[in-house]
């Protein structure tokens, strides 16, 4: 993937995060506002396909945004280039998406 391969995949990533954002927070704030306590949370997203998806898009969409933007960053301050940038950026995105997806399950797992 080339430069507006890259700017395609930011751009699309933050089409999808945006709305999820706004949902994650509402639930929050529904969640804070009725008083439930973390277990109630917990109790609700348990086993929840709707939950799993909700969330697992969300860790997809912010691992390829956060890869992409910090591949910019470093490309332009350390002038990092070539395969090296390309490890970075994977490496990054990887990381990210094998967190985001442990955070996924011990929400919405049993």
């Amino acid at each position: 993937m080339q430069g507006m391969g890259f700017y395609m995949a930011q751009r699309l990533s933050a089409l999808v995060m945006a709305p999820l954002v706004l949902g994650h927070i509402a639930v929050m704030i529904y969640a804070i506002q009725g008083g439930l306590s973390t277990a109630e949370i917990l109790e609700r997203t348990r086993d929840s396909l709707a939950w799993f998806a909700f969330y697992g898009s969300f860790v997809i969409a912010v691992s390829i945004h956060a890869a992409v933007g910090l591949r910019v960053i470093v490309t332009e301050t350390l002038k990092l280039r070539g395969v090296l940038l390309d490890l970075f950026t994977w490496g990054v995105m990887i990381v990210l998406l094998v967190m985001g997806a442990r955070a996924v399950s011990a929400v919405t797992m049993l």
